[in-house]
């Protein structure tokens, strides 16, 4: 068993190279998570498996954590402002779309009740990271068909983590409040509800914020624990905490390079510790392609559905349908998170387990390139009308 020096060098040099790498293949809108899962799966194949760095699962989670508390920032009253409507519709559709699909998996496949609604959840999620970034260097965040995807992928993913819930209590997996007269997720709904309450007492009557790093970690890790501990989930709780931080003040300087330095260091290491849980012997098995395959379909199809959310008054005012639904095929880190809970739970076997990664990747890839291909097109639109 390598010591834990080995297994961090052996990690973090993981991680350069497939960020070296990133940057060479970044024409073909390869994301470096792309990379960082192959580097991931080679090394748990080779020289150090997945067991050796299970003590520090827990460490490489809280990359995914603070995104998902980052994506909490977001979630103010402003994300509907930019076309209200049109935003619920999508979202939706996004939601509701996927459902179509429980039968054709859990009878074509054989899933168990579980196992189908955690794939649902993971049709359900957007990479709402991936795309993001794509818009912000294709320079289509102010447009209105980018503060429209904004909004949609800020709240795409509350119905999506919802259906994880249900997906782990199905397949029996303890919510928390093991002992209470009351379930845990109503301890945790009134958890939230009272904390809400208190975060907009306190910004009424005080002026201190938690802006140092050390309070930002301990709201992050602190809501978190709660999410874990009521069973609505610990990605639940970071959600919240992201929430309450926005509530109590728009997000500062200070509080954004705190969470900046927390995903640039942890997020890279959690995608590799995704690769390194997909045995190479899944790889040869038929039963994960097909299914793989199938879901890569259902997860086009779903996303294209969102495009009747787009009405013509929502193109009239400028807004492009289809850069919209392409900035929603890409899964990414919630598909990939929902997934890797769920084999740690039990919930499905290491063959859906792969079958799941390799549609988050390829819909990764897909949608980004697709996404990149339509933002060209709509500039050079702009540009030259005729």
């Amino acid at each position: 068993m390598p010591t834990l020096l080995t297994t961090l060098l052996v990690l973090l040099t993981g991680v350069l190279a497939a960020r070296v790498s990133a940057g060479r293949l970044v024409a073909w809108a390869v994301p470096a998570i792309v990379l960082e899962l192959a580097v991931g799966f080679i090394l748990g194949n080779t020289v150090l498996p997945f067991e050796a760095i299970r003590p520090l699962s827990g460490i490489t989670e809280l990359g995914v954590l603070t995104l998902f508390f980052q994506v909490g920032l977001e979630v103010r009253g402003d994300v509907l402002s930019a076309r209200r409507n049109a935003v619920l519709r999508t979202v939706a559709l996004s939601f509701l779309a996927p459902l179509l699909a429980y039968l054709p998996l859990s009878q074509g496949f054989g899933l168990a009740r579980s196992e189908t609604l955690l794939c649902l959840a993971v049709l359900s999620a957007t990479g709402t990271g991936v795309t993001l970034r794509v818009l912000a260097l294709g320079q289509g965040l102010q447009t209105p068909s980018g503060r429209l995807l904004v909004g949609v992928s800020v709240l795409d993913d509350l119905p999506a983590i919802a259906l994880l819930s249900v997906a782990m209590a199905s397949a029996g997996v303890p919510m928390g409040g093991a002992g209470l007269a009351v379930p845990g997720p109503l301890l945790g709904l009134a958890a939230a509800a009272v904390s809400y309450w208190a975060v907009g007492l306190w910004a009424r009557h005080r002026r201190e914020r938690p802006t140092a790093p050390l309070s930002i970690l301990l709201v992050l890790i602190g809501s978190s624990w709660l999410g874990e501990a009521s069973g609505l989930t610990s990605l639940l709780g970071a959600l919240w905490g992201g929430v309450l931080l926005a509530r109590l003040s728009p997000p500062q300087a200070e509080v954004n390079r705190t969470l900046a330095v927390l995903s640039d260091v942890f997020l890279p290491l959690y995608f590799i510790s995704v690769g390194m849980r997909i045995p190479a012997a899944t790889l040869l098995d038929p039963q994960a392609w097909s299914l793989a395959a199938a879901l890569v379909g259902m997860a086009v199809l779903t996303k294209l559905l969102c495009g009747l959310g787009i009405t013509a008054a929502d193109r009239a005012a400028g807004v492009d349908r289809w850069l919209v639904v392409f900035g929603l095929i890409p899964r990414g880190l919630p598909g990939l998170v929902f997934a890797t809970t769920a084999l740690g739970a039990g919930v499905i076997n290491a063959s859906q387990f792969s079958a799941l990664v390799i549609m988050v990747t390829l819909t990764t890839v897909l949608g980004l390139l697709l996404l990149e291909r339509r933002l060209a097109f709509v500039r050079r639109a702009a540009e030259n009308p005729s």
